[in-house]
């Protein structure tokens, strides 16, 4: 597994290169895809595909909140990035060589289970995203405290 979360931080770094990403937040991109990776891995182990997609996209999402806030700059630096790993390409490639190749169950089964996963992430980003900026912003210690 460690083998994993060094190739999803390395394909996450790549892509943050070419997504065009400023140099400093490359390791804060790798990480972010390399925990997010684990997530995905550690919960994908009990057969739950999507249900890993959804947990380690909102742990994507919230390390790239926390990493915005901290770093100031947009949050869509970190997401992007780091959500790479956990998109159905796979599925999506085998969705398209089943409808090819003319084998329809194998191509509905692959193409349901990419969209399940696709529907999975975007599920993801909205929760974390309806977090009030507030909390970040004490997380990354930027926030006011607040007396009562």
């Amino acid at each position: 597994m460690i083998m994993q979360i060094l190739a999803a931080m390395a394909g996450t770094v790549a892509f943050s290169v070419l997504f065009g990403a400023p140099r400093q937040y490359y390791p804060y991109c790798g990480v972010i895809g390399g925990v997010g990776w684990a997530v995905y891995s550690m919960m994908s182990g009990n057969g739950g595909i999507v249900e890993a997609s959804l947990a380690a996209t909102m742990a994507v999402v919230l390390l790239s909140r926390i990493a915005a806030v901290w770093k100031r700059c947009p949050v869509t630096v970190f997401l992007i990035s780091g959500i790479f790993p956990l998109v159905p390409g796979a599925h999506v490639y085998w969705t398209a060589y089943y409808l090819v190749t003319d084998q329809l169950n194998q191509a509905v089964e692959h193409g349901y289970m990419a969209v399940k996963i696709a529907f999975a992430i975007v599920l993801g980003i909205v929760f974390v995203f309806e977090i009030p900026q507030s909390v970040f912003l004490r997380v990354a210690g930027r926030g006011k405290s607040v007396k009562r």
